[in-house]
């Protein structure tokens, strides 16, 4: 099979795992999660606001046990969710799904608001120490330890152990690789070496090494890009009633062909609205628990709190800007690439193609290379999870030189990535639905001022509750 077919049949897999039912199974999560914690995303906004984006400047204290602050891990898994999905993920939502796509991206980033508050509470309270001493949790442990289902954690593990070198290595090298190549005529084997150095230095240190660079990145990098994305917005801010009504009517209208736009249907713009949302914000996917379950905090409700403003800084802030420079700028009517539409957006502004596109790549490069920092960590954890942490180091030297590889986009990464991507959600959906009653037990119990009761002092108490 030549790549023009292995791509079509990949995709049309992905068509397959991100069909109606999948749909159906994150609506429902989303809903039931709402309606069992009385809308949580709006009625507590001010409490999770509160005690996290009000506090990021502020300096953190050790909660509890774990490996790194609070806000180290909030950055880690921020540094896995905001990167290239918010960038070319959302650019790519636009071409496929039309304008429309992005209102599916804001409703899935909606109730992925609490679908991730209620995953990292899972996972912080079912976490436990390695025997190197290091935290490990997520979805693989509360499916083995909340419900016993061995096989079905073994299922995420494997799905979660491959991913990461789809969406947190492949997808990001090549994005970056083409990025400099537009902006700066560098050649790709040479990003790809590159690539290779610097994320190597950050991630043989492990986890704690990686949540230092990460708390100080995050914070620059998604400023950088709202910053930028608004010197476009401004120049074109006559157009921006006219971006909301193609976002709004197209959610639920046939979008038609508009310049180099073919048009789209309202399944498309579900499809991929619902696809590269949940590609941007991981709610539901199970991947940002890895990383929170590694967190000093006393309590799990707390460190969830991270997990719902991350879902509101990643959709509804950063996608939203990106969103807007796209379509203001005419960006998406050019008949072009994603990545190059994305540029495009900066280089047509008044800033010049030269300082357009360079903000661009760089944007690309930064958040690229957090979200290999933060994947890193969760195929290490998966696999850690399969044959022990005698792998971690393994781990990081096979992820590695995927980056080089990535580089030269060699295979179809967006399609790969959708498909195990869609094989790391189905069973960590089925996991949240089924301890949804021990989740809503420890967030009550919390907001109602009572002590946290770990698990292993008694692994029944929420259950009974």
């Amino acid at each position: 099979m030549n790549y023009a077919e292995i791509t079509a049949m990949l995709q049309a897999i992905g068509r397959i795992v991100w069909g109606p039912p999948t749909w159906a199974l994150l609506g429902f999560l989303g809903l039931y999660l709402s309606i069992r914690t009385g809308w949580f995303q709006i009625t507590k906004f001010k409490t999770y606001y509160g005690e996290t984006a009000a506090k990021i400047f502020t300096k953190q204290k050790k909660l509890g046990s774990g490996d790194i602050t609070p806000f180290q891990a909030f950055s880690t898994a921020a540094a896995a969710t905001i990167g290239v999905g918010n960038l070319v993920g959302t650019t790519t939502a636009i071409l496929f799904g039309g304008p429309g796509a992005v209102f599916w991206m804001w409703m899935i980033g909606f109730f992925g608001i609490t679908t991730k508050f209620a995953e990292i509470v899972l996972a912080v309270h079912y976490r436990e120490i390695n025997a190197k001493g290091l935290m490990i949790g997520g979805p693989m442990k509360y499916i083995e330890k909340g419900l016993g289902w061995k096989w079905l954690a073994v299922i995420f593990s494997v799905a979660g152990s491959l991913a990461a070198f789809g969406i947190g290595n492949l997808v990001q090298a090549n994005n970056v690789a083409g990025a400099m190549e537009r902006a700066f005529n560098v050649a790709r084997p040479v990003t790809g070496i590159a690539l290779v150095l610097l994320v190597g230095l950050v991630i043989i240190g492990g986890i704690k090494r990686i949540g230092q660079v990460a708390e100080k990145a995050v914070p620059a990098m998604a400023l950088m890009m709202i910053l930028g994305c608004a010197l476009v917005i401004i120049q074109n801010i006559a157009l921006v009633p006219d971006a909301f009504y193609r976002i709004f009517v197209g959610a639920f209208t046939r979008q038609g062909a508009v310049g180099g736009f073919t048009g789209a249907t309202i399944a498309y713009a579900i499809r991929f609205g619902l696809m590269r949302g949940i590609f941007s914000n991981e709610a539901g996917l199970g991947s940002a628990p890895i990383a929170h379950a590694t967190a000093q905090t006393n309590h799990p409700v707390k460190q969830g709190f991270w997990g719902a403003i991350e879902v509101v800084l990643d959709t509804h802030i950063v996608c939203t800007f990106v969103a807007l420079a796209v379509l203001t700028s005419g960006a998406w009517t050019q008949g072009q690439p994603a990545m190059a539409t994305f540029m495009y957006a900066f280089s047509s502004s008044f800033i010049g193609p030269v300082i357009g596109n360079a903000l661009a790549a760089t944007g690309i490069l930064v958040f690229a290379f957090t979200t290999m920092l933060g994947w890193s960590v969760y195929g290490e954890k998966c696999l850690e999870y399969l044959a022990g942490p005698r792998t971690n180091m393994f781990y990081r030297l096979i992820y590695l030189p995927v980056l080089y590889v990535g580089s030269f986009g060699v295979v179809p990464v967006w399609a790969i990535a959708d498909i195990l991507n869609a094989f790391m959600a189905i069973p960590n959906i089925i996991a949240v639905i089924a301890l949804t009653g021990t989740f809503v037990a420890i967030a009550n119990s919390y907001f109602k001022g009572e002590p946290y009761v770990p698990y292993d002092e008694n692994p029944n108490y929420y259950k009974q509750r």
